[in-house]
């Protein structure tokens, strides 16, 4: 019991980060727009994350910083394709590029140092129930605020006037600019908010996954978060399920190389990567024949009438 308890408990810690990425950037497509640089704001929120705790002393203070540096990229995708009419994927891609640069810049200085991690909840006797205890409470904040976020946007996605007026701009922004909706006001609060919690998901890894900073620590986490809204069909609900099952084929296949299989390493460390191309790739062919379920104009630019 032991040993499933501690499995579980790893495979929590290795979704938050997925989760809390993809369920920002799912808002961002429902808005219609495709920003590909998750990758490069979750690294900046890394470096900046720990950079402000480790300053600081403060763990929120570090998160704080974190959503902040994804904010600050965002805005600058923002600038770069809804002000400019920059082509979206390119766009992102450079912004995975700068981030990644940037953040190894920022956070040269704090490589080889330490903080204290997140703490975690504990309630008296619920935390010290076995297995389910520490499952349900005693974890970090960061892992309750993911499952909260996710609730709140299907509250507002499916609940909302706003998130109707979201959705109907990812679907249509001619006609919702016809209705006299600011589609790129929409769009631009739609890619602050999921640069915020690309940001938050990438300072996680810092401050409560690991209690220190490397360069690329992030380690493609971003693509897989990308990988994630298109597994979920845009559906909140679904994104949860396929943030664990990610994470759960992470941490197995570090499991499987501690066994000694036999299977090269290498190998192994590409599970994650590899289920989500087969994964990408089995959803395509499903939609083939049945049309697409994403936003209709997703990753298309939009110029307002002058």
């Amino acid at each position: 019991m032991l040993i499933v308890e501690a499995i579980i408990l790893s495979v929590i810690a290795a979704s938050t980060p997925l989760l809390l990425a993809a369920a920002g950037e799912l808002v961002v497509e429902r808005s219609g727009v495709l920003n590909l640089g998750v990758e490069g704001m979750m690294i900046m929120g890394a470096a900046c994350g720990f950079a402000g705790a480790y300053l600081s002393g403060s763990t929120f203070v570090g998160a704080l910083c974190g959503i902040a540096a994804g904010v600050a990229l965002a805005f600058v995708f923002a600038v770069l394709t809804l002000g400019l009419a920059v082509n979206q994927v390119a766009a992102g891609l450079a912004l995975t590029i700068l981030g990644t640069g940037l953040s190894g810049l920022i956070g040269a200085g704090f490589v080889g140092q330490k903080i204290v991690p997140a703490p975690h909840l504990y309630i008296p006797w619920l935390s010290d129930i076995p297995v389910a205890g520490k499952i349900l409470f005693a974890q970090d904040g960061f892992v309750y605020f993911s499952v909260l976020l996710v609730v709140g946007i299907w509250w507002f996605l499916y609940r909302t006037r706003g998130g109707l007026i979201l959705r109907a701009v990812g679907d249509s922004h001619t006609s919702a600019h016809a209705l006299g909706y600011p589609v790129l006001k929409i769009r631009l609060l739609a890619v602050l908010f999921g640069g915020g919690c690309a940001g938050l998901a990438g300072a996680f890894l810092p401050l409560a996954y690991t209690p220190f900073f490397i360069p690329g620590m992030t380690a493609g986490r971003g693509w897989i978060a990308l990988a994630l809204v298109v597994f979920s069909s845009w559906l909140p609900g679904r994104l949860v399920a396929g943030a664990y099952l990610f994470g759960a084929v992470t941490i197995l296949q570090l499991h499987a190389q501690a066994l000694g299989l036999g299977i090269p390493s290498q190998l192994m460390t590409a599970l994650p990567y590899l289920a989500t191309v087969i994964v990408l790739v089995i959803i395509s062919r499903a939609r083939g024949s049945a049309g697409s379920v994403a936003p209709a104009s997703l990753g298309t630019v939009f110029v307002p009438d002058r």
